[in-house]
Order: structure tokens, then C-alpha cells, then sequence
């Protein structure tokens, strides 16, 4: 009972929360759904075909079916956006964390590195890292990681170092806690709600930038059904074939914006604001 009420309650989670589930589970079935398309393969005489019974969202330069792929896409580009999302939270909670409890020495160099980081903008610098280990979707995921752990670190930081000389915090000293202890019995726990929203907003914009890289030819690489790269391929035949853009186009589109829903809700279920 408490749980129907927690749903009807917040309608909006509820929506986004099942709309989530349902691109989740399109890229878990992506091979029932396809009816067993292989993405990679093609036809060259059904090149560029448009939307029609056989094909229904036409098909590419090669004659691969445009369907399949966007299915297939679902699969690499929440993986790397979801492996994005984990990292960044973990590496930068842990830094922040660090460095907001222990100060001295480790807070100057992990604060010193986040202001190196921030000073360059950030899709400029994860191109350079891109460019320099090479084109794949995980040197993208590395790219966008090393620039992308600042925020969560600073965060963590800041919601460290304002309980850190709370009396319970002492009181944990004196009695002999040691310290993993007290970094997980009491700084996670104050840090990881605020943490979690914003990894909950961030996972849109995550996927925005991995599609970014891959557009520009430094993430993905041919013949990966990748959204990006998708768009990239499609660049060539806008005016002829625009649906080899459109579909993935509007792929990414409703994936970002269903997840940038569910974002916005669950940060308003957790960090609820007062009438």
C-alpha cells in the first residue's frame, strides 16, 4: 500500500521512471525486437532505401537496416553513458570526500588537479584526450571521465568539510573509531543523497557528450551502431536520405529527455523543497 501511494504520489517519477525501463529494456532486447536484423550486415542493392514495410526506418549507404542499428545503438550508448555516470560518481566522491575530511596536503593537490581540470573547457579538453588514446567508445568513456569528476568532487568536498567538526564526528574519534569507518559510517551516507541527484541529472548530458565525440570521430568507430556515429554517416545524405539522421536523431532527443525528467523528479523526491 505504501508503495501505490509512494507512485501515485509522484506521478511524474512514475512516468519517466517506466518510460527509463522501457529504453532499457529495448536495448536488452534489441535482437527480438530487430527480428534478428544483424546491424553490421547489409545489402548494397538495398542501399538507401526509405521507410517502407521491409525496412521501416529505411535503410543506410550500405543497405543495413536503420531499424536494427537505432535498436543496437541503445545497447553502446547507454552502456558507455551509464559507465561514464558510475565513474565520475565514484572517482569524485572519493577524491571529495578525501579531501574534504583529512584537508591539508591531499585537499590542495586534489583541489589543485580540479582546477586544472575546469580551467580548460570541458569538451575541448575530453577531444584532446580522445584524440591522443585514439577512436573507441571506451577511450570516449575515459576521455569524458578524466574531465568530468571535478563537479563531484568539489561537491563532496563541500558537504564533507561542513559536518567534519560535527560533535558525533568527534565523539567517533574519541571512542577509536579509525577512519574507513568513519568516512563510511558518516560522510557517505551526508554526501550521497546530493551525490546521487546529481548523478541522476547528469546521465542526459553524459550521453550528449559521448554522442558528441563520436560525431566529431573520436568516439565510435565504423561499423558500431553507435547514435552518434550514426548521425556522423548521415551527415553526407541529409537532403536525399534525412531519416538516416532523423531515427538516431530522435533516439538521443527522447532518451535524454526522459532521463533528464527522471533526474529532475528524483531530485525532487529527495531533496524536497518546503511550501
Amino acid at each position: 500500500m505504501n508503495k501505490q501511494n509512494f507512485f501515485l504520489k509522484n506521478k511524474t517519477f512514475t512516468v519517466f521512471a517506466i518510460l527509463a525501463v522501457c529504453i532499457v529494456f529495448t536495448a536488452v532486447f534489441a535482437p527480438v525486437l530487430s527480428h534478428g536484423i544483424n546491424p553490421l550486415e547489409g545489402n548494397i542493392n538495398d542501399a538507401i532505401q526509405p521507410p517502407c514495410r521491409a525496412h521501416i526506418f529505411g535503410t543506410d549507404k550500405m543497405g543495413r537496416d536503420i531499424f536494427a542499428r537505432v535498436l543496437y545503438g541503445a545497447r553502446i550508448s547507454l552502456a558507455a553513458t551509464f559507465s561514464v555516470v558510475l565513474l565520475i560518481f565514484t572517482i569524485g566522491s572519493f577524491l571529495g570526500i578525501i579531501a574534504g575530511y583529512f584537508g591539508g596536503i591531499a585537499d590542495s593537490v586534489i583541489m589543485r588537479i580540479s582546477d586544472m581540470m575546469i580551467a580548460f573547457p570541458g569538451l575541448v579538453l575530453a577531444l584532446a584526450v580522445a584524440g591522443i588514446l585514439g577512436a573507441s567508445v571506451k577511450n570516449a568513456v575515459i576521455a569524458i571521465t578524466l574531465v568530468s569528476w571535478t563537479k563531484y568532487a568539489r561537491l563532496a568536498r563541500s558537504l564533507v568539510m561542513k559536518i567534519r567538526h560535527q560533535d558525533f564526528v568527534a565523539a567517533a574519534v574519541v571512542t577509536g573509531s579509525r577512519v574507513p569507518y568513519i568516512l563510511l559510517r558518516y560522510m557517505l551516507p551526508n554526501v550521497l543523497p546530493t551525490l546521487l541527484i546529481t548523478a541522476a541529472t547528469d546521465i542526459g548530458s553524459m550521453m550528449l557528450e559521448l554522442a558528441g565525440l563520436s560525431f566529431l570521430g573520436f568516439g565510435a568507430r565504423a561499423p558500431l551502431p553507435e547514435w552518434g556515429l550514426m548521425l556522423s554517416e548521415g551527415r553526407s545524405y541529409m537532403q536525399a536520405a534525412p531519416w538516416l539522421m532523423v531515427f538516431p536523431g530522435l533516439a538521443i532527443f527522447a532518451t535524454v529527455v526522459v532521463f533528464n525528467m527522471l533526474g529532475d523528479s528524483v531530485r525532487d523526491i529527495l531533496d524536497p523543497k518546503e511550501e
